[in-house]
């Protein structure tokens, strides 16, 4: 067990490590592999974009993007010279010093990439918000991290505009700079890179220096600001895409979940670079455009939610994909039924697994011949997890209860008392009902909050959304609990149909004896109400609390 006492900051600024929570509420961390010894100084950019250069790798394609209908690939040393510039305008122009927080505004893009790495190489602590966020939201985030500057992409200004403005009721008076990319007429962030043309020389960060504030993706409401340490971003590549994914420098990875979200920061830009691979980066797909990405680019590795995988695999006979190794899913729990339907279609095994912002990437997964039905997988090496009780007592083989994990990475909350939550005993709890059995493999059976007790029984959610997936009429289904005076709770369904298929009492009917006859009788949905769409946050993830308050108005 590491202690929790940190190496001195580099950092001019100390804002965040003043913000952190006391030592006492934080979960253990373990360093005990050979490949988390990091040295004292550690700086993230150094180590996912100069190593490469300096070893003479600076050809290899390291960023395929869009520029309208062109496409273009930077290579690993055409990266490092945009990092560079835009850390002299950071420092420079801006005046920004180590410890100082960037807000960055963007899409997937090489841009957007060359942004984040910059303000790493600054010493700066980034903080990446999601495209689709709006004024009132991103004033929570730059008045919660008291931000000072921001990167913003010139189509994604508006909204952050407002939070600039005196007279919106979402100004953030501390938000004093925003530097505008992306601008037809070259202006902006580009004019100034190009008074710039020398290298620029690393900040010395510590390994315990703060370089990332994740925000929470908003399926609870209020956002969190999870505080990451440059040892973290580094322990999450040396990892799962590792041990799990068995990375080298001939992958290719797309996907879909944003920058701004740490599965996305992980899977379509830490990872290979840490591996010297590339990164195809896209601000928007569709299930089209994403099997058109993969069989164009030889796509070894995809990253997305189920729903996505869902779709795609009803047109995956349309395309090549005998490149790709790896359909990694992970942001909410993968149905079975959609598991299946993939490998019937393509052949290919998903690599499910589970992480979250507070741990900042994925922490139990298996692949291919290791995958196990109904399971995640296993631990991944570096970490531990048990299944405990409501006193953190370590229930039997087969037995559900909460799920605690822990390992080189943890929550540590910026300013919020919620973390007393996160973490009990050392050990993060991320809110997950689970169960393990004898051989170490996790089986995901609900949220915490999504567990319905309806006259007794305890029915999970997923379960019943599983149910009906299987159910051809079905193109996509959330399942929660609803007050009910005779039984406590009642299952209720909302379910948008595939449009071929007529949204009435029949179908209802239809539905229920199907879930009826696929799993205990129990646990059938009482009520269905039929949607265009179920509401999901910007990573694919559906949004519970949402249904919720629709059927309190029903």
């Amino acid at each position: 067990m590491a202690s929790h006492a940190l190496l001195p900051s580099s950092h001019v600024d100390t804002f965040v490590r003043a913000q952190l929570p006391p030592s006492a509420q934080w979960p253990a961390f373990i360093f005990d592999r050979p490949e988390l010894a990091y040295p004292e100084h550690l700086n993230v950019t150094s180590e996912l974009v100069d190593v490469h250069v300096a070893q003479g790798h600076g050809a290899r394609p390291a960023l395929h993007g869009h520029k309208g209908t062109e496409a273009f690939t930077w290579c690993y040393a055409e990266l490092q010279q945009h990092v560079d510039r835009i850390a002299h305008v950071l420092t420079q122009d801006m005046g920004l010093v180590a410890g100082n927080r960037l807000l960055l505004r963007g899409g997937n893009t090489p841009m957007m990439a060359a942004c984040f790495f910059a303000g790493l190489k600054a010493g700066l602590v980034m903080v990446p918000t999601m495209p689709l966020l709006r004024a009132a939201e991103l004033y929570q985030v730059i008045d919660k991290a008291n931000i000072t500057a921001a990167l913003c992409v010139d189509h994604l200004a508006e909204e952050l505009n407002y939070c600039g403005d005196p007279a919106h009721p979402h100004h953030a008076p501390t938000l004093k700079q925003v530097l505008h990319f992306g601008r037809d007429d070259g202006t902006g962030l580009e004019a100034l890179m190009r008074a710039h043309t020398t290298s620029f020389k690393a900040h010395p960060t510590s390994r315990d220096d703060a370089c990332l504030i994740a925000f929470t993706s908003g399926t609870t409401g209020s956002p969190k600001g999870t505080v990451h340490f440059h040892r973290d971003v580094m322990a999450m590549c040396d990892l799962f895409p590792r041990h799990i994914l068995h990375m080298t420098p001939d992958d290719v990875v797309c996907g879909t979940p944003p920058i701004a979200f740490t599965f996305g920061l992980g899977g379509l830009l830490a990872f290979p670079l840490r591996y010297g691979a590339s990164t195809v980066l896209l601000e928007k797909h569709t299930p089209e455009t994403l099997l058109k990405t993969i069989a164009r680019y030889r796509v070894t590795q995809c990253y997305t939610a189920p729903t996505f995988y869902r779709q795609m695999a009803t047109l995956a006979h349309s395309v090549d994909l005998s490149s790709l190794r790896h359909p990694v899913s992970a942001g909410e729990a993968l149905p079975d039924a959609t598991r299946q339907l993939w490998k019937e279609k393509t052949g290919i095994e998903i690599t499910d697994g589970i992480g979250g912002t507070e741990m900042i990437h994925i922490y139990i997964s298996s692949a291919g011949t290791q995958v196990r039905a109904g399971s995640i997988g296993q631990v991944v090496p570096g970490y531990a997890a048990r299944i405990v009780d409501d006193d953190m007592q370590p229930v039997p083989p087969g037995t559900p209860g909460r799920l605690a994990v822990r390992g080189p990475t943890g929550c540590r909350y910026l300013d919020d008392a919620r973390q007393n939550n996160y973490v009990k005993d050392g050990w993060n709890l991320p809110g997950d009902t689970f169960s393990m059995d004898q051989d170490g493999y996790f089986y995901y059976v609900a949220r915490n909050d999504d567990m319905i007790i309806s006259a007794g029984y305890n029915i999970a959610g997923p379960e019943v959304e599983s149910a009906l997936l299987q159910h051809p009429a079905v193109a996509e289904c959330g399942v929660v609990g609803v007050p009910d005076d005779e039984r406590g709770q009642i299952v209720m369904a909302y379910v948008a149909l595939k449009p071929e298929y007529t949204a009435d009492a029949e179908m209802v009917e239809t539905l229920q004896n199907f879930v009826k006859q696929s799993i205990a009788p129990f646990k059938y949905p009482r009520r269905i109400q039929f949607i265009p769409a179920l509401p999901r946050t910007e990573t694919g993830k559906l949004q519970r609390f949402r249904l919720r308050q629709l059927a309190t108005q029903a």
